[in-house]
Order: C-alpha cells, then sequence, then structure tokens
C-alpha cells in the first residue's frame, strides 16, 4: 500500500508510451486479465501481481494466458522506471501480454488515486471486450474497486488482489461498521480497535488514511471496505500459517456482521526473485568480509527518506550502538519527483566525521540496493524496516528479525502484528505525531536488542526462523499457499472452461486479465 500524492496524483502508479502488444499464443485456452496499481507510482503492486499471474500461467497446463492493463503515469521519469520491469516481464518468454491504456488528463492539479482509476473505466471496458477470446476472470489491485463495475457490465467474474496482508484485509472489511459505531476520530476513541483474529488494536497503529476522516482518503476506505464484499473471491498476498486467526475470522463472516465475505484464496509468500547477476553489488561483497549475523540492515523501501535532522539521530544511535550496520539512505525527493527518494548527499545528510568513525564497522549507501541479495546473506542478523509487506514477506522468507519503523500507509498495524501477533520482531518507539521521529537512544536501543543476547532478540530470532520454514513449505508442493493457487487455477479453468460460461466464446483460448496503474 502506499499514502500521499505524488505528481498530481495520489496513490498511483506508472506506465509508458503505447506500443503493440505481443502476438498472443493460441495455444492457451483462457486468458487472465490483472489490473493492478503501484503505491506512490512505484512498482511494489505491480510486480507482486506479475508474480501471482504467472505462478498461475505455471499451474494452469496452459490453460491460461495472461493480459495486464496498465494505466500510464503523468511523467516520463515515472514511465521510464516502470517501462524497465515491463521490458523484462516481455522478455521472459511467458504468454504475458501488456496493454496500455490511452493516457487520461487528471482534471486537477491534485487528484485522489480512486478518482483517477474511474476515470479510466471507459477505456478498460473497451480493452476487455476487445478481447478476441473470452475472459476467465478479471483480477483487479485492491484500490482499484470501482472498476468491479466494468466487470458487472461484461459478465466477467471478478477477483481484488490484496498485495497487503490478512490482517489489513480484516480491517477494511471491518471498516464500514467501525465508521458507523466510532463517532469521533480513531485516536480519540476509548479503548482498543477489535479487529477479529487480531488482539485489540491501539488507535494509535492504525493506517496512516484512516487516522482524519475528513480526508478523502478515510471515505475511500469505508468504499473498499463495502465493495470488496462484491468481489468472486480475494486473493491475498499471506499464507495461513502466518495469519491463521485472521484469515479464520474472515471467513466465518466475523468481520463482516455475520455475512459470508468472498472466498479467500492465501497463495503467498509471493514474491519476485531474478536470477544472480553476473557480478556481486558492492553491498553484497562488503557483507562477506563480515562475521555471520553481525550486520543490522537499515532500508525503508522505495519511497523512504529522511531529512538531515533524522539522519543524524539515526547515525548517533547506532554509532553508539556499537554494531556493524548496513544503512540504505536516500535523500529528500525534488519538485519534479515529490515523494520518490533522491540519492543521498551524504555530506549534507550525515554528521561531519561519522563516515570516517564507523569506516570499519559500517557501510552507508546513498542509492538503491539490491534488499532480497542482501537479506540472503549470512552476514545479516537483523533487519530496521519500514515494515512495508513485500519488505516483511522478503525478510520472513530468509528468516531475519526485524526492528520495524512504521512511515506511512499501514505500517504501523503491520509493525503492531510482527511485534505483538507474529512475534518476529522487537519494538521501537516511533513518534507518530512528529513524522515518525526516533531519537537516537531509542534507535540504540533497539539494534542493541536485536542484535544482542537478551531475551527479547532471542525470541525474534527463533520465532523469525520458524518463519522462514512456515513460508518456504507453505508455497511447496502440499503447503497450504500451494493448494490454495491450485484451487484458483481450478476455478478459474471451470468458470471459462465450460463449467461456467461467463461471456460468448470467439475463439479455442481463454484469457485472464489482471489491471495495473
Amino acid at each position: 500500500m502506499g499514502g500521499g500524492g505524488q505528481d498530481g496524483v495520489e496513490h498511483s502508479s506508472n506506465s509508458e508510451k503505447e506500443r503493440e502488444e505481443k502476438p498472443h499464443l493460441e495455444a492457451a485456452e483462457g486468458r487472465l486479465l490483472i489490473r493492478p496499481w503501484q503505491p506512490l507510482w512505484d512498482a511494489g503492486h505491480l510486480m507482486s501481481m506479475l508474480e501471482a499471474g504467472k505462478r498461475l500461467l505455471g499451474r494452469s497446463g496452459r490453460a491460461l494466458s495472461l493480459t495486464v492493463i496498465v494505466m500510464r503515469p503523468p511523467t516520463e521519469q515515472l514511465a521510464s522506471d516502470v517501462a524497465g520491469h515491463i521490458n523484462r516481464e516481455e522478455a521472459s518468454g511467458l504468454d504475458v501480454r501488456f496493454h496500455h491504456l490511452p493516457f487520461v488528463e487528471p482534471p486537477t492539479d491534485h487528484v485522489l488515486l480512486e478518482e483517477f482509476v474511474q476515470l479510466h473505466a471507459p477505456h478498460v471496458r473497451a480493452a476487455i471486450s476487445g478481447l478476441a477470446c473470452p475472459v476467465a476472470a478479471l483480477v483487479i489491485d485492491f484500490f482499484c474497486t470501482s472498476l468491479l463495475d466494468v466487470s458487472f457490465e461484461l459478465a466477467v467474474p471478478a477477483y481484488v488482489y490484496f498485495t497487503s496482508n490478512a490482517a489489513m484485509l480484516a480491517f477494511f472489511l471491518r471498516l464500514p461498521e467501525l465508521h458507523e459505531k466510532v463517532t469521533v476520530e480513531f485516536e480519540e476513541m476509548e479503548g482498543a480497535v477489535e479487529i477479529p483474529g487480531m488482539p485489540p488494536v491501539p488507535p494509535s497503529c492504525l493506517p496512516l488514511a484512516v487516522m482524519d476522516k475528513k480526508n478523502p482518503d478515510y471515505t475511500w476506505f469505508v468504499y473498499h471496505g463495502w465493495r470488496f464484499m462484491e468481489a468472486d473471491g480475494i486473493i491475498v498476498n499471506t499464507a495461513a500459517e502466518l495469519e491463521q486467526s485472521v484469515l479464520a475470522a474472515i471467513t466465518d463472516g466475523r468481520c463482516t456482521r455475520g455475512v459470508r465475505a468472498p472466498t479467500l484464496y492465501p497463495i503467498g509468500p509471493v514474491i519476485s526473485f531474478n536470477p544472480p547477476p553476473e557480478q556481486q553489488h558492492e553491498c553484497v561483497r562488503w557483507l562477506g568480509t563480515q562475521p555471520p549475523a553481525s550486520v543490522v540492515l537499515l532500508c525503508f523501501g522505495s519511497g523512504g527518506f529522511f531529512t538531515a535532522l533524522q539522519a543524524h539521530e539515526i547515525a548517533r544511535g547506532l554509532e553508539r550502538s556499537g554494531h556493524r550496520f548496513r544503512w540504505v539512505l536516500r535523500g529528500l525527493p525534488t519538485p519534479t519527483r515529490r515523494a520518490a527518494p533522491m540519492d543521498a548527499n551524504l555530506a549534507v545528510l550525515l554528521p561531519k566525521g561519522f563516515l570516517e568513525r564507523t569506516k570499519n564497522k559500517g557501510l552507508v549507501w546513498p542509492t538503491r540496493a539490491p534488499q532480497k541479495e542482501i537479506l540472503a546473506h549470512a552476514a545479516v542478523g537483523g533487519f530496521v524496516t519500514h515494515g512495508g509487506w513485500n519488505s516483511v514477506l522478503e525478510n520472513l522468507w530468509f528468516g531475519v528479525p526485524m526492528a520495524p519503523w512504521p512511515l506511512y500507509a499501514e505500517q504501523h498495524l503491520n509493525a503492531f502484528r510482527l511485534v505483538t501477533y507474529i512475534g518476529v520482531a522487537v519494538a521501537m518507539k516511533v513518534d507518530r505525531k512528529r513524522k515518525n521521529f526516533v531519537e537516537a537512544v531509542e534507535l540504540e536501543r533497539a539494534v542493541k536488542t536485536l542484535m544482542g543476547g537478551g531475551e527479547e532478540g532471542r525470541k525474534a530470532r527463533e520465532k523469525a526462523m520458524e518463519m522462514k520454514a512456515a513460508c518456504r513449505k507453505a508455497v511447496e508442493d502440499g503447503g497450504s499457499s500451494y493448494a490454495m493457487l491450485e484451487r484458483l487455477s481450478e476455478e478459474l479453468r471451470r468458470r471459462g472452461g465450460g463449467g461456467e460460461e461467463v461471456r460468448p466464446r470467439s475463439s479455442s483460448t481463454l484469457s485472464s486479465v489482471f489491471l495495473d496503474t
């Protein structure tokens, strides 16, 4: 999930110049349509949805093919960023096609993502109607629920792809009722928020978008909570082993006033792994010179950046902790990139002499870094993270304990879950009223707890290794997510392959359509 708006559009994504589609492989019996969304015009949602789609293709026995409908982004830089991802996918050889919608000019300088999505509805309708083969299903990102109306008009089954976790989904589904019952701002309510399947949640841990009910984001969150109930199913990037009680609560109707929710398909962890590079990244080579489990990684996702004031606090905390570190530090966005961090100017952001004093213990990296490769390295023993769900899943996959530092979106709820519910993290005090500020002394304490020999850190490390085994078992043959993916694949083949007609047949192929902005 993403937070506020960039480049004139809140909660938005990327695309590129129109180009001709690749020839469709006629061996497939159906096409799956995907409509993903990338938060803050970032590729996180896109890559997760694409990986899920490719796994469906692999399980369908060539009965399905995949079309991804992509909205065009508002700037050339953003278009270039996502074009790189799309070019790599198009070269993969799989039956994946990208259909780029015509560019729609936002009506104002600052428009919400959901409003931007609605403007594309006629183009989405035309794209789906224009396919030469029957459509098995439309899979939409969870911020594109207004496009469910298009699926109803075309009599195409629609599934929501929920890139976050089951706890966040449970909150979405519960929100319409909370909206009626909680008449004040959440931070003003007495007691905790009840999310079935979860321990009582402090209001301070709720997602950013619901903390101000006068904000249009809040209204849209309530809207999405209602509309999820209209989908034929909800595909969730989680595993039963990670969130069993929450998944059960949703299935039992405890989040939806006793009304049965759409069928859940927890198929995660859905993580995209690239082939190993020919040459190791400099950060990975540096890790090769460090002892096992001795380095704490600090990395804050594609949207994470800090002011000089906060960077100075981090530097002091790390230096006083005495532990080895690898810190990915990004600079503030420029007016042209807005929320997209820039490469950091370390001379401006770091205290004088810090790099020299810590050169034998730490490495500060001022630009993007290969997070998965770093987490996979044996030298990494802890992770200070913003707690975005993609990063959390990558971290659990490699069994690294965490200290969450939430910055935006649903990350405060994620942090609460990681510490209280799953137990793979140590708590860190984050001052939400000061824009998620963390004092040097608190970071020092958290790093020492995470990396040291105390009871709290030991329990987090043990639980992280337990979750590593559970995540890998879930996606293996016979695992819970493997079985759910098979169930979903069979459902799509049934809907489009004769068990249930969804639209008139025009050829022998069946298409699945994934939607993305």
